[in-house]
């Protein structure tokens, strides 16, 4: 067969040198290289996956910081109450009244001293109220005490004996003398006074306008006496001109100062 020529300009344009060749295929087998590569890899993870959980490793921002910055010394905290919490008192906490009057422990005999015949207080109340006494001997006033110190069973007696004899309600006799347990005589503070130039008036509202009562009002702070059950006072019991009660030292102030919270 003829061989048939071909022109050099056809041959330079078709034919491409070894080297060009060369170049020009060389990124296809990069390219193929790269996804087998990459296939590898995939089906690697693939195979793997399936023999472990894969943990979840997304931090977010709050993990992130607690892992990053350093936990603080916990600070201790100071417990504050609520406001009614102050105000108010639990059951359990508060004195409960009866009637109008507070609960009183009895004072131990140990601790009373004599102020007249059989009439004993507390040691610091009795040396007060002799002095008291004494200073209103001085001045003409005939300042006697009628009751102090009572057990539970001898107001008791007074509560429920009397209550009986005069036909009265709890709520009528608790007015003018306390449930035995509530009575501030009880604690050997609390003592009765009378003027002894007018004995009718021992116990009765028209104390209040005797020369004693007069002279009590003026001086008995100065002995540490107050008046227990001045009228319209807070408990509810009837006005007491009568009924006077010691708060010289901590021990009488607590007695009755704090049974009111």
């Amino acid at each position: 067969m003829e061989e048939i020529e071909i022109p050099e300009a056809i041959r330079e344009s078709v034919e491409l040198p070894k080297e060009s060749r060369l170049a020009s295929t060389l990124p296809l087998a990069l390219g193929i290289m790269i996804c087998l590569s990459a296939m590898g890899l995939l089906s690697f993870w693939l195979f793997s996956a399936k023999k472990q959980p894969i943990l979840n490793t997304v931090s977010t921002p709050a993990s992130k910081s607690a892992a990053t910055k350093p936990q603080s010394k916990p600070q201790p905290t100071q417990s504050i109450p609520p406001e009614s919490a102050i105000e108010k008192k639990t059951t359990s906490e508060r004195k409960i009244d009866l009637l109008g009057h507070l609960p009183y422990s009895e004072a131990p005999a140990s601790e009373l001293s004599p102020i007249a015949g059989n009439l004993k207080l507390r040691s610091p109340a009795a040396i007060k109220f002799k002095q008291m006494q004494a200073a209103a001997k001085a001045e003409g006033i005939n300042l006697v005490a009628i009751s102090a110190f009572r057990d539970a069973d001898t107001q008791e007696q007074l509560f429920f004996g009397i209550k009986e004899q005069r036909g009265q309600d709890a709520a009528k006799r608790a007015e003018v003398s306390a449930p035995p347990g509530y009575s501030e005589h009880h604690t050997g503070y609390a003592v009765d006074i009378g003027d002894g130039n007018a004995p009718a008036t021992h116990l009765e509202t028209n104390f209040a306008n005797t020369a004693t009562f007069r002279w009590l009002e003026q001086n008995a702070l100065k002995y540490s006496f107050e008046l227990s059950f001045p009228p319209d006072n807070k408990q509810g019991v009837s006005y007491e001109p009568w009924h006077w009660r010691f708060v010289g030292d901590r021990d009488s102030l607590e007695t009755f100062y704090k049974v009111r919270n």
